[in-house]
C-alpha cells in the first residue's frame, strides 16, 4: 500500500537553485519494487532519481538505487552527491568521517571539501583508446569532421561512456548532434577553455532516454571517467574545474582533483524541495 515517504529534490553541481542538475531523492525506498522506482523516475522528468535503502555491505552507511528514464544505473555521479547531500541534511550521520555509499558498482567514498561534497571515482570498467572506426562513427553522429577530434577513449565506469576530446570549448558548445545517430549511445565530449580562463574544460554529455537521446545538464560519472583518462594521459592537470550545462541554460561546476591514487569529483548542492511523496 502506498504511504508518505521522506523526499527531497536537490540541484547538484551548483550553489544556485535551478542552475545545476536536478535530482529526486526518495529517502525511504524500502518496500518499493524496481518497477515502482522506474515509474516514479520517469514521472519526475528529471535526468535521475534515487532511492535510499538500508545497506547490505559492511562499512556502508546507506545503499542507493539509481534510475534514469527507462533504466537503472549501477553508478552515477550527480545522484551520488545529491543523495548524500539529502541524507546528511535529513540528520543522518556516517559511521566514520567519510560517508560510504553502497550502489551497483560497490562502495563509493564521499568526503566534504569545504562547501562541497566529493566522491572518489570508482575504477573504470573499460578504458583505453577508442577504435578509429568508433571515433569516426561518433564524429559523424556529432556532425564533426574527423580532424576536429584530438583523441577518443572508453570511459565506462558503470554508464558506458565513450568520450571525445576536441580542440576547444567553443567546438564543444557549437555541437548540433544528429540525435537519431546517437540512439543507444552514451557519449561525452570535452574541450579546453582558453589558458587565461579559470575554467579548464567545457563538457557535454548525451545518453539514452526513454524517448530518445537526452543531453545531461551536469554529469559526475562522465567527469570522473574523463579525469581518469585525461589526467592519466597527461592531457589535463591534477586539479581543474569543468563547466557543464551551458548549452541547456545551466551553469554547473565540477571540481576535479587527483590526490594520491584517488581522483575526487566534487560540487555543491542546493535543496529545492523538502517534504514527503506518497508511493
Amino acid at each position: 500500500m502506498s504511504r508518505p515517504r521522506a523526499y527531497a529534490q536537490v540541484d547538484v553541481f551548483t550553489d544556485r537553485a535551478c542552475h545545476g542538475n536536478g535530482l529526486a531523492v526518495v529517502l525511504d525506498g524500502e518496500g518499493l519494487s524496481a518497477a515502482q522506482m522506474q515509474r516514479f523516475t520517469d514521472w519526475t522528468q528529471l535526468s535521475e532519481a534515487t532511492f535510499v535503502l538500508p545497506p547490505t555491505q559492511p562499512g556502508a552507511d546507506y545503499r542507493v538505487r539509481i534510475f534514469c528514464p527507462g533504466r537503472e544505473l549501477p553508478f552515477a555521479g550527480h545522484p551520488t552527491l545529491g543523495s548524500c547531500h539529502a541524507w546528511l541534511e535529513a540528520g543522518s550521520r556516517p559511521q566514520v568521517p567519510q560517508v560510504v555509499q553502497e550502489c551497483g558498482v560497490g562502495l563509493v567514498r564521499i568526503r566534504r571539501d569545504g562547501p562541497r561534497l566529493a566522491f572518489a571515482a570508482p575504477p573504470l570498467r573499460q578504458g583505453g583508446a577508442l577504435p578509429a572506426a568508433r571515433i569516426e562513427q561518433l564524429a559523424q553522429a556529432l556532425r564533426l569532421s574527423r580532424a576536429a577530434v584530438v583523441a577518443g577513449a572508453w570511459c565506462d565506469n558503470g554508464p558506458g561512456w565513450q568520450a571525445l576530446l576536441l580542440e576547444s570549448a567553443e567546438q564543444v558548445l557549437a555541437l548540433q548532434p544528429d540525435r537519431a545517430a546517437l540512439e543507444g549511445l552514451e557519449v561525452g565530449v570535452i574541450g579546453p577553455h582558453a589558458a587565461c580562463s579559470a575554467l579548464a574544460f567545457e563538457v557535454r554529455a548525451f545518453f539514452p532516454g526513454a524517448n530518445g537521446p537526452i543531453e545531461d545538464p551536469v554529469t559526475g560519472s562522465l567527469n570522473a571517467a574523463l579525469a581518469q583518462w585525461l589526467i592519466g594521459a597527461g592531457l589535463a592537470p591534477e586539479r581543474y574545474v569543468v563547466r557543464q550545462g551551458t548549452a541547456l541554460g545551466r551553469d554547473g561546476r565540477v571540481f576535479v582533483e587527483r590526490e594520491g591514487a584517488d581522483i575526487w569529483i566534487g560540487g555543491e548542492s542546493v535543496s529545492c524541495i523538502r517534504g514527503t511523496v506518497t508511493l
